[in-house]
């Protein structure tokens, strides 16, 4: 939000002012004091990094090529790469399916099916 100064208050009156009425309306049915036409602007999830602070799109292709040429679908890539969305993105439904499947992988390899 802008500090309030005098100065930063005439420059957001102007850009309020140059705008739409319809957009004017929308800032003012929000709220005109909380508005900053200042504000920066937040990262695009694009860029969004799990832990590795790796990207989905490196993490994904790290993946699909360590698995043999002929080791995947074009559906298992599509299921890795929305499993890799959901846990960079932190989506409960994605962690519920990754974390069941570490405990099923633990749970064959614990009773000797690995």
């Amino acid at each position: 939000m802008s500090n309030g100064s005098p100065e930063n208050e005439k420059r957001k009156k102007a850009v309020f002012d140059k705008m739409s009425i319809r957009r004017q309306n929308h800032i003012l049915k929000k709220g005109y004091d909380a508005w900053d036409p200042f504000e920066e602007p937040k990262d695009p999830i694009d860029m969004r990094k799990d832990k590795t602070r790796r990207t989905s799109q490196v993490l994904i292709r790290e993946f699909l090529q360590s698995l043999p040429l002929d080791g995947y679908s074009n559906d298992f890539g599509r299921g890795a790469f929305d499993l890799c969305l959901g846990i960079v993105n932190k989506e409960d439904r994605y962690m519920g399916m990754y974390a069941f499947a570490v405990w099923h992988a633990n749970l064959s390899k614990k009773e000797g099916f690995e």
